[in-house]
C-alpha cells in the first residue's frame, strides 16, 4: 500500500508547539496510532526503529502519529523546562488530533518509559483503547535510577561512592533544584512525576494489551516484572498478552540498531487489534 509523510508543529497550551511526524496510507486509513516515544537519550536512539515500525504499519492501512513531548526532539521548550503534567497534555493533545481525523480502532503505542507516561495519561480519561508496549518500563523510580547510574552518576564519581552520590542528586531534586546529568537538565517537576509513575491500568480499563519484549536469550520470555503484570491483570479479566522476542536492545545501543523482528510481531498484533473491532 502506498504510503505518505508528512511533518508540521501541534499547538498546546501555553503557545508551545508539538513536532508531530503522521506517516499514513494513501487513502482512507483502517485505524489510528499514536506513538509515545522513551525518555531522554533512549529516545534518540530508538528513533530509526520508530521511524521503520510507523512505516510497516502504514503500509498495512494504520494512520501513525509520532509527536515529540515538550522539551524534547524538535518540539519547543527545553528539556530542563518539561514537566511530568505537561507531557500527559501533550499525549492529551496529540490523541485528540489523532481521533478527529482518523476512523476505525485506535491504539496507542509506546516505547519504554513511554509506558508510564500512557499510564499516567489514562489515569485522566475514562476511555479503553488497545495498548501496544515495546519494552514496557514498569517503575518511574527504578528507572530514573538507572539513568543516574548510567548516564551520569558513574561519571561524576572519582571513589565509586555510588549511592552517596546519586542521593546527593536525589536531594537536590527534591530541594527544588534542576541538575544536569550527562547534557540533560532534569527538571523537580520532571523527576517528580517520573519517580512515582507506575504501569497501573485503571480500574474499568477495557482495552487489550499487547507488550513485546526483545531480549538476547536464544529461548526468548518475557521478563518477571511483566509477566507478573500480565498474569495479575488477566486474573482481573482483562487482556494482556505479554510475548519476547530475541534481539538487539536497540533503544540502549552505541550505534544505531534495528530489531525487523520486533516490527513483525507488532504487525501481527495490530491484525488481531483490528480483527476484535470488525
Amino acid at each position: 500500500m502506498p504510503v505518505r509523510r508528512s511533518a508540521f508543529f501541534l499547538p498546546v497550551e501555553g503557545g508551545e508547539k508539538r513536532f508531530c511526524l503522521v506517516t499514513a496510507p494513501e487513502g482512507e486509513p483502517r485505524g489510528a496510532i499514536l506513538y509515545v516515544h522513551p525518555f531522554a537519550e533512549e529516545m534518540n536512539k530508538s528513533r530509526r526503529m520508530a521511524a521503520l515500525a510507523s512505516w510497516a504499519f502504514a503500509e498495512r492501512g494504520w494512520m501513525v502519529l509520532q509527536a515529540d513531548l515538550g522539551g524534547c526532539g524538535d518540539s519547543t521548550g527545553d528539556f530542563g523546562d518539561a514537566t511530568w503534567p505537561g507531557w500527559l497534555i501533550d499525549v492529551d493533545v496529540a490523541w485528540r488530533w489523532l481521533r478527529e481525523r482518523a476512523d476505525g480502532p485506535a491504539v496507542v503505542w509506546s516505547l519504554r518509559a513511554g509506558s508510564l507516561v500512557v499510564s499516567d495519561w489514562l489515569k485522566t480519561q475514562h476511555a479503553s483503547m488497545p495498548l501496544l508496549l515495546w519494552q514496557p518500563v514498569i517503575n518511574g523510580r527504578q528507572h530514573l535510577t538507572q539513568f543516574l547510574r548510567v548516564k551520569g552518576v558513574s561519571r561524576m564519581m572519582e571513589d565509586g561512592d555510588v549511592k552517596a552520590t546519586m542521593a546527593a542528586v536525589r536531594a537536590e531534586l527534591h530541594a527544588g533544584h534542576p541538575v544536569e546529568i550527562a547534557g540533560y537538565t532534569l527538571s523537580p517537576d520532571l523527576v517528580g512525576g517520573l519517580e512515582k509513575a507506575r504501569l497501573e491500568l485503571p480500574s474499568g480499563f477495557a482495552g487489550s494489551v499487547a507488550s513485546l519484549e526483545v531480549v538476547s536469550s536464544e529461548r526468548p520470555e518475557p521478563t518477571p516484572a511483566v509477566a507478573l503484570l500480565a498474569e495479575r491483570w488477566r486474573e482481573r479479566g482483562g487482556r494482556w498478552s505479554a510475548d519476547a522476542i530475541t534481539g538487539p536492545g536497540f533503544w540502549q545501543t552505541v550505534e544505531i540498531e534495528v530489531c525487523p523482528t520486533l516490527i513483525d510481531a507488532s504487525v501481527a498484533a495490530l491484525k488481531r487489534v483490528g480483527n476484535e473491532v470488525q
